[in-house]
């Protein structure tokens, strides 16, 4: 095996050519997927404090959101409502004029089959309580009750158009529950991203001022333990047994080893979710001067790259989609 100085690894950095042509991992904006908030009872796009340049929408801008992120190239957009009144059952998510299916039924009309619409299927945005699930007499988190809330939004969400949900509630057997309710209703191509390994993560503050969360207490009984790599690939294994046609790891950057540990198991496409604290952190940091803002966020979306995700969940989806399609340089 030769060695220095008849290896030198340098050769291939010399120049931002040579750096291209030894790029083993790329960005693709048709593998980005925009979050979008829209918010009932609004007139205009409000902004979130906590997350710079990102806005709550009103109903009649979806559309132009839509077409706008379709004409950059990007692959999705999933969709949160934000409710004017919750309920200890959140049943604005099933409602036909909830926020959320209405939004749906919007942004489906304005895809025209050149973006994927897609929508979270959860109540915590529609509950008064701000958990997941329904709760049970000890202030528990019902599973088995929640599951059938959960079918009941997935063929509201279908009927409105939604062609990817993403189970993101955390409930034991929810893709099995959800799969066969569609099937059932005859909503066979409508496809499940499994929100597989979501972790009980400190970075999801800013999305919790974007949907006005109103929870109380906290998630550990159902979301993950930080500490617990292996449960993460455990979690993905069973929802593609299940029938998940794809998973995701959730927050994104804090957790790459499991992600490169779910992408080395699965058979199915994985998804990781550059999560709201993700993005506010680069945000602020680069807004006090302390890092490059460009770079920093190519780099942090590389990474999640390279640690396995086949598509990224990013609120910068729509700028980094026009940085590709103007051939933006970061070798």
């Amino acid at each position: 095996m030769s060695t220095f100085p008849e290896r030198r690894l340098r050769r291939t950095r010399r120049t931002p050519a040579m750096r291209r042509l030894s790029t083993e991992h790329h960005l693709v904006a048709a593998q980005l997927v925009l979050p979008v908030f829209v918010k009932e009872g609004i007139d205009e796009a409000l902004p979130i404090a906590s997350m710079p340049g990102v806005m709550q929408h009103p109903l009649e801008a979806i559309a132009g959101v839509v077409t706008d992120a379709a004409d950059a190239g990007v692959g999705g957009i999933m969709l949160f409502g934000v409710p004017a009144v919750r309920d200890a059952e959140g049943s604005g998510a099933v409602a036909e004029d909830g926020i959320l299916n209405r939004a749906i039924r919007v942004a489906r009309d304005a895809a025209q089959g050149r973006i994927t619409v897609q929508a979270d299927l959860c109540l915590d945005e529609f509950t008064d309580h701000g958990h997941c699930g329904l709760l049970a007499a000890d202030g528990s988190v019902d599973n088995d009750a929640t599951l059938e809330v959960y079918a009941q939004m997935a063929l509201a969400q279908a009927r409105a158009g939604a062609e990817v949900l993403g189970l993101s509630g955390m409930m034991d057997g929810q893709v099995a529950v959800i799969r066969g309710a569609l099937d059932a209703a005859g909503y066979i191509d409508v496809a499940l991203l499994a929100y597989s390994a979501k972790y009980a993560s400190a970075y999801y503050g800013p999305f919790r001022d974007a949907v006005e969360s109103t929870l109380q207490g906290d998630r550990r009984t159902y979301q993950l333990d930080p500490a617990n790599g292996r449960e993460g690939v455990a979690e993905a294994m069973q929802d593609i047994a299940e029938g998940a046609d794809y998973v995701m790891v959730k927050p994104a950057g804090p957790y790459l080893d499991v992600l490169a540990r779910v992408a080395d198991a699965a058979t199915v496409p994985v998804w990781a979710y550059q999560v709201s604290g993700e993005y506010a952190m680069i945000e602020l940091a680069a807004r006090a001067g302390a890092i490059d803002r460009e770079r920093t966020i190519a780099e942090s979306l590389v990474g999640i790259r390279r640690a396995g995700a086949d598509v990224i969940l990013t609120y910068w989806a729509r700028e980094v989609a026009d940085w590709i399609r103007a051939g933006k340089d970061f070798a």
